[in-house]
């Protein structure tokens, strides 16, 4: 696809700005007709016989699990929908019954199908639209776990005792039925009335008592708000948004899962693993003084997790200090092993060996971990073609993730630069959030709109509140500066 231009008289279109990122970063276009009339001929498969799916042939008919109150909770409007769960409470604990798409059973080894996800790596998002991993018939309709329709899919049990503790783990194909299809805002305005019952009066039950896990082995979850694109008017905006607590509790089914998804395959000696090694001694001393600096209190021997897990990032102090904290949590990847495993088998964030089998709708290295995983729990051999692609992957799954966040930021750019195109001049009060040690200028982050962006000018100080004047908005080259005023 060729970038288009930007027409900067007039109107601002952004989508032609959309389109150039596309053009730019060498986003995949539409699928070739060998993926599509595959992905269709699955489909219909799956819609008559779902034994005859080129990923089941040969195996033991499924088992019936459509008898489990299946529901799935995402954000409005997906239809991708890669996670279903049940949640039960049992005499000395819970039971987490977490259904995923079967992405495996659609998916022929060397097919086209197979191919060009292999190429794309992951699912990108964009505001008007997305790249997917998968043709649409499958991941928003054959292999999408919609309510009201039967699917295989790859079924989760994990048994958890009333501290939450993971005691059993066990995962198998079955066919399932979703019986909802939640959003977070439902499921959050549930809780908050009272009015949740089932799976979802359990939800923050097990989500909190997982939250106080991660907590005691030193995991980490950032309460930095997220610039996000919304709709507004006939274009976009940047927002600041603190995710609600049942995004939370969700996430943590979905870690929990991970985390025995890495420990069974660690066991087998076989798999792939996200991996995050731990922050360098001296960039953990260098966020220590930042945090001395901005006044937020780190005790000795106090874990980074339990930290930040109270701060308020509306506190100017604290929302520099989360951004710079980020730098403990780069360097994320893929480890692949098979035979010995991996000496560094860890993620510092998670605290723990973790996995990605969660979402191989839009994820490429799920389907293959969930096939490890679900070969290992039978005591079968895992399928030769997962195990020759192992090694590959982390490279591939690199490659996709560098896309997706390079089309993340780019698109952020462009609305910041949209919706500041006509205040060029303009004084806006500012939060330093980031200062280079001996050089002028600084980041800066404006509450509304909400930008992020690079200040120029002497005497920025790390935290402070200071008043910035806009002096660049570039819709071309999606440059957002500012001076101090």
């Amino acid at each position: 696809m060729l970038p288009k231009a930007i027409h900067v008289s007039g109107a601002p279109k952004l989508a032609e700005g959309f389109d150039r990122i596309r053009g730019e970063l060498e986003l995949p276009d539409a699928f070739p007709e060998p993926v599509l009339e595959e992905a269709r001929r699955v489909a219909e498969t799956a819609a008559s016989d779902p034994s005859a799916l080129p990923g089941l042939t040969g195996l033991p008919s499924l088992p019936d699990r459509t008898d489990l109150p299946l529901l799935t909770v995402d954000p409005q409007g997906s239809m991708d929908l890669d996670q279903a769960l049940c949640i039960e409470q049992r005499a000395r604990g819970y039971r987490v019954w977490y259904a995923i798409a079967d992405v495996a059973a659609f998916v022929r080894p060397g097919g086209a199908i197979d191919t060009e996800a292999r190429k794309r790596g992951e699912t990108v998002y964009m505001p008007d639209g997305r790249v997917p991993l998968h043709p649409a018939v499958l991941s928003e309709g054959a292999a999408s776990l919609l309510p009201g329709v039967v699917r295989p899919a790859a079924l989760w049990c994990l048994d958890l005792d009333s501290d939450g503790v993971t005691v059993g783990a066990d995962v198998t194909r079955a066919l399932v039925r979703s019986r909802e299809r939640l959003d977070y805002d439902y499921v959050q305005a549930a809780v908050d009335t009272g009015t949740a019952d089932g799976t979802l009066r359990l939800l923050p039950v097990v989500g909190a008592l997982r939250q106080e896990l991660e907590r005691a082995r030193g995991g980490v979850t950032l309460p930095t708000p997220e610039q996000e694109i919304v709709p507004h008017g006939d274009g976009y905006r940047v927002e600041f948004r603190t995710p609600l607590p049942a995004e939370g509790w969700n996430a943590q089914i979905s870690l929990m899962t991970g985390m025995a998804a890495a420990a069974m395959m660690l066991d087998a000696e076989m798999g792939v693993l996200r991996t995050l090694p731990p922050a360098a001694p001296d960039t953990v001393e260098r966020v220590r003084r930042i945090a001395a600096a901005l006044g937020v209190p780190w005790p000795a021997g106090t874990p980074f997790g339990k930290v930040v897990h109270t701060l308020d990032p509306s506190v100017p102090g604290n929302a520099a200090f989360l951004h710079e904290a980020t730098a403990l949590l780069r360097g994320a990847g893929y480890t692949a092993f098979n035979g010995e495993p991996p000496r560094d088998a860890g993620h510092a964030a998670v605290a723990a060996p973790y996995a990605h089998v969660t979402a191989p709708l839009r994820r490429l290295v799920d389907r293959y971990a969930g096939e490890v995983c679900l070969a290992v729990a039978e005591g079968v051999p895992v399928p030769e073609p997962v195990q020759e692609a192992l090694a590959g992957l982390p490279a591939l799954m690199a490659g996709g993730g560098r896309r997706a966040a390079a089309v993340d930021r780019a698109c952020v750019d462009l609305v910041e630069a949209f919706v500041l195109r006509d205040r060029v001049g303009q004084t806006f009060g500012a939060v330093v959030i980031d200062t280079e040690d001996g050089r002028p200028g600084g980041l800066v982050q404006i509450a509304e709109p909400a930008v992020v962006a690079r200040c120029d000018g002497d005497g920025l100080r790390l935290g402070e509140k200071t008043d910035v004047r806009l002096t660049r908005a570039d819709l071309l080259t999606r440059e957002v500066r500012f001076t101090v005023a």
